[in-house]
């Protein structure tokens, strides 16, 4: 008789890994989560020797702009400037997945929920699917009604 596996099943897993439903609503877990999976640190103290850094600056006309760097000795503004804070997710993403000390001017911008809640989608998917395949070499079947449609209706758009 076969294990079929179950949401329940898959929670479960989830949960061991950190990533279970209840949690992914705290907002600060789901921060300190992903910093400790990348080994990344925000802070909002300046110093020299910080991995990456991103502040905002005036330009001399008075406007607003965003810089976003490894090296603060060196800015090119085709490169590290941005005018928008919202370009600023993307950029915070990668830093934090390169690990290390990353200096923010301010820690409580919406640029770095969007980028940690991002960044938690995208583990949370992947755990999800190693929560699928170890169930699965522990003998559980996965059967999908959903999946299985979906996938007969590629097959038949296809031959047709």
């Amino acid at each position: 008789m076969a294990k079929f596996i179950t949401d329940e099943l898959i929670e479960q897993k989830m949960i061991s890994y950190g990533y279970g439903e209840t949690n992914s609503h705290d907002e600060e877990y789901v921060r300190e989560l992903i910093l400790k999976h990348y080994d990344a640190e925000l802070t909002a103290d300046w110093q020299n020797n910080c991995d990456y850094y991103i502040y905002e600056e005036s330009t001399a006309d008075g406007y607003s702009v965003f810089v976003a760097t490894h090296d603060t000795s060196y800015i090119s503004v085709n490169e590290n400037i941005h005018y928008y804070d919202s370009d600023l997710s993307g950029v915070l993403q990668d830093a934090i997945k390169d690990g290390g000390e990353i200096y923010v001017d301010d820690l409580f911008q919406d640029f770095i929920d969007d980028a940690i809640r991002e960044l938690y989608e995208y583990l949370a998917e992947r755990f999800h699917a190693q929560a699928i395949d170890e169930l699965e070499d522990e003998g559980y079947v996965y059967d999908d009604p959903k999946t299985e449609a979906e996938f007969i209706n590629k097959i038949d758009v296809i031959l047709s």
